[in-house]
């Protein structure tokens, strides 16, 4: 069993990967991080590119904290249904995402990631978000 955390290379995705952290130490298991890559690519903000991954990477080593990285492509659906079915092929006790502002349109036409996790997970979830800048 493990804590599967949904990661974008932001603010909100590294406290997710923060918070991943400390609750897979108190629970004494390891940390997955997905990023998912839907058809748009690297044109997405979501998108983790090579170098943040690199740095995920590095942070987590430096932690002392046992964990995979899964950078998977969404050939059809929602970066959600990837972290989910990660969620599911380990058995996950904890997923955790990041909470991003998005306009009432935007979330009444394709919905959140997030809000999708929450929704269908078959573990406990727990949504962070980061603070804004001033």
């Amino acid at each position: 069993m493990s804590v599967v955390v949904g990661y974008v290379p932001d603010a909100t995705g590294f406290l997710a990967v923060t918070e991943a952290v400390r609750q897979a130490r108190w629970r004494q298991t390891d940390v997955i991080v997905v990023n998912a890559v839907d058809t748009a690519g690297y044109k997405r903000p979501t998108a983790a590119d090579e170098l943040d991954l690199d740095a995920v990477e590095t942070r987590l080593r430096g932690d002392g904290i046992a964990h995979r990285i899964e950078h998977r492509d969404v050939q059809a659906g929602h970066a959600s249904d990837v972290i989910l079915a990660v969620a599911e092929e380990c058995r996950a006790e904890l997923i955790v995402v990041g909470l991003h502002r998005l306009s009432p349109v935007r979330k009444a036409l394709l919905g959140s990631t997030a809000q999708r996790v929450l929704l269908e997970a078959t573990c406990p979830v727990l949504a962070v978000r980061a603070g804004s800048t001033p």
